[in-house]
């Protein structure tokens, strides 16, 4: 065994070792398999993992889609779901509880026991998720307003202790046979969100979660923004983030202020796009004195898999930037990437959850008008966030297969890199025992510039691999890489040189090394031990029972749209500035005079699998079926998708208002181009086309 093998093993020994561990609530199940938390992540059955963490909120997508999107969550290589409880969605009147429908959260966690698939709740009470109030119903705001002594929002107020008290006790009663140890999928608690505290607060809110009987192997809260005094350490796992591009902040530009820097490596878990880091410059340094930072193991919950557009600002997200922000982050440590979101959604209507009498808003999104948690304006409805699976469960091909082929990797050498510890450090480097981690993409600023992980002097059976290409996955003896843009795909085995090509194995004494095409990576997956493939380019592979079901999405080219404009609108709205001073969204009355256009829906068998695609260059665009408004769109160069079940059997009017060169919002080039050449205010409908979601 050559020396940097040994050092790897001895590194590895050294590490795990040292690792100590966190005793939270019972983290043993009905099979006494155990889930267990120490300094460098996750164990389970005593031994280490690296599992991928992706958001979906249950609220915010149909109850008869769950099992498939979870199912396609897992095809992606999430392998723990989180999810938000959002207050408002299950009590907008006080008293009166909905857990119905789309809000089972019962039903939910027995789907992601079913399907094997780990939750983390994140209980509140507040939640943010750009969902009106962050989550508080209208009745307990404007009980703070008129009472703050006892009502005062997040804070140790009686009254308000008392709601949340109810709140945790009504989500206990959901999932109290959900729990880990009883054989159920819910593993962790997230208390609160993103909160300075004080840490009384957090204290009070974890102790009376686990009074009501939360008990599970861990806790956790978000490791931003910096906490109002000292922390009582160990009784929660602080998780961080980072962002790609943020429709919080308040500049018109391309990547404002630190943006730029979620693409780097860095040997401190701070973001200074979210938030600012919770310890101090002693807290992070190494000492027997007292327990540090260092000793938490450095988990991420927020990596930015995408971003919404909200009025003022309007990114577009090309898929590009998910891969090296995780790159980033697993290079410099990190041993639980977890993303917001992974999965979009589809806010519910004011009229579902008790209407405007109930709410006090014409929308269940972030508002300037509200009174709390008024930053953005955010949709009334899309929340899609060019996630890897968008609102409707459409791929976002670029971020889901790049993101699917660094998750393999982490499920086949996860046990072995979460023990190494990061030993080189640089900018756009960074080095973990055997594997190498590069990116010098930056969003906008670099987007030649490319990401990837590479082996150096890996063991594998029995061998040293060294490769200029990234490890895909193993099945056997058989090594699977992808192509390194820039790099010749050059292999080293024991020191010797073999040049890999495409598709074609190279047997080299007990193992084979396989270089998987472009193509041929976006079809590959591993299932149950074995490579499949699937069919169609871009195609989703996922089990269902037995039997391995693709799924993919194509237009539908013998179904002809028709469309007739009943209402011409050529004079833009003035956009004002909202609350926090930035543009101000129009409300329902400004689409009154927006123009308008008669949507006729053919008739299509698969309802339920099929969308409408609104391409259309403007401000903003909302679908109205008899009436009701069921989708809109903050125009950023994408199309507007549009469930057909929605529409079926309704009267469908499309209104798109037009956009004057001078609001106050900001566009990416692409997008500013197309309305600088406009004549006059921009408004163009392009075409209505459908789309449609197949399963063989």
């Amino acid at each position: 065994m050559n020396r940097l093998l040994t050092l790897c093993l001895v590194v590895m020994m050294a590490v795990v070792a040292k690792a100590g561990t966190f005793s939270f609530g019972t983290d043993t199940n009905p099979d006494g398999v155990r889930f267990q938390v120490d300094s460098y992540g996750f164990m389970v059955g005593g031994r280490h993992i690296l599992p991928v963490m992706g958001e979906i909120h249950y609220t915010r997508v149909p109850r008869q889609d769950w099992r498939r999107e979870i199912r396609k969550m897992r095809a992606g290589g999430i392998t723990v779901l989180s999810t938000y409880v959002f207050w408002i969605h299950h009590e907008p009147v006080e008293g009166q509880w909905n857990w119905s429908g789309n809000r089972d959260l019962h039903s939910f966690l027995q789907i992601c026991k079913e399907e094997n698939m780990p939750v983390v709740l994140r209980i509140g009470p507040f939640c943010h998720g750009e969902v009106l109030q962050g989550g508080f119903p209208t009745w307990l705001v404007n009980k703070a307003l008129g009472d703050p002594e006892h009502f005062k929002l997040r804070s140790e107020a009686s009254g308000f202790i008392a709601a949340t008290q109810r709140l945790y006790s009504n989500i206990f009663a959901q999932a109290s046979d959900m729990l880990w140890k009883h054989g159920g999928p819910v593993v962790g608690i997230q208390i609160e969100n993103e909160c300075r505290g004080p840490w009384s607060y957090y204290a009070r809110l974890k102790d009376m979660a686990v009074k009501i009987g939360f008990d599970v192997p861990f806790y956790t809260r978000t490791g931003w923004p910096k906490l109002n005094g000292k922390e009582v350490f160990g009784q929660m796992l602080p998780l961080y983030g980072d962002y790609a591009d943020g429709f919080w902040d308040r500049k018109l530009t391309d990547m404002p202020g630190d943006y730029p820097k979620a693409f780097i490596m860095k040997d401190s878990r701070m973001s200074a796009v979210i938030a600012t880091e919770t310890f101090s410059a002693s807290d992070l340094k190494d000492g027997d004195a007292q327990p540090s930072a260092q000793t938490y193991p450095y988990l991420t919950c927020e990596l930015g898999g995408g971003m919404m557009p909200c009025y003022h600002r309007r990114i577009n997200m090309s898929g590009n930037e998910v891969f090296p922000l995780a790159v980033c982050k697993l290079g410099s440590g990190s041993n639980l990437p977890g993303y917001y979101m992974y999965h979009g959604g589809t806010n519910p209507s004011v009229e579902s959850v008790g209407g405007t009498e109930v709410t006090g808003s014409e929308t269940m999104g972030e508002t300037q008008a509200s009174a709390v948690t008024n930053y953005n304006d955010m949709p009334y409805m899309s929340y899609d966030f060019q996630a890897p699976l968008g609102e409707m469960g459409q791929p976002l091909l670029t971020a889901y297969h790049q993101t699917r082929w660094l998750h393999q990797f982490l499920a086949d050498w996860g046990e072995m890199l979460a023990a190494m510890p990061v030993d080189t450090l640089s900018d756009h480097y960074a080095r973990r025992g055997c594997f190498e981690f590069y990116n010098d993409y930056v969003r906008i600023l670099n987007e030649e510039g490319r990401a990837y992980v590479r082996p150096v002097e890996m063991p594998f059976s029995g061998h040293s691999v060294t490769a200029d290409a990234q490890p895909f996955c193993h099945t056997g003896d058989t090594l699977y890489f992808i192509s390194i843009k820039g790099l010749k795909p050059i292999a080293k085995i024991d020191g010797k040189k073999y040049t890999l090509k495409y598709d074609k194995p190279i047997k080299v004494g007990n193992i084979t090394l396989f270089l998987l095409s472009a193509g041929r990576a976006r079809r590959a997956y591993k299932i149950d031990g074995m490579l499949h493939f699937a069919r169609h380019d871009g195609g989703i592979l996922y089990k269902d029972g037995d039997k391995i079901v693709e799924e993919y999405w194509a237009e539908c080219p013998d179904v002809v749209m028709s469309y007739t404009q009943k209402q011409r609108c050529d004079v833009p709205r003035e956009v004002s500035l909202g609350k926090q001073k930035v543009a101000s969204m129009p409300v329902n009355s400004d689409f009154d005079k927006a123009a308008v256009w008669s949507v006729n829906i053919p008739k299509v068998e698969n309802v339920d699998d099929c969308f409408l695609s609104v391409s259309y260059a403007g401000d903003c665009a909302r679908i109205y079926a008899d009436g009701k408004l069921v989708e809109d769109n903050f125009w950023n160069g994408k199309p507007m998708l549009v469930r057909l079940s929605a529409l079926k059997g309704k009267t469908i009017e499309l209104r798109i208002l037009p956009l004057a060169k001078d609001a106050p919002i900001y566009l990416q080039s692409e997008q500013r181009k197309e309305l600088e050449s406009a004549d006059g205010s921009l408004m163009d409908l392009k075409a209505i086309t459908m789309i449609q979601r197949v399963t063989e």
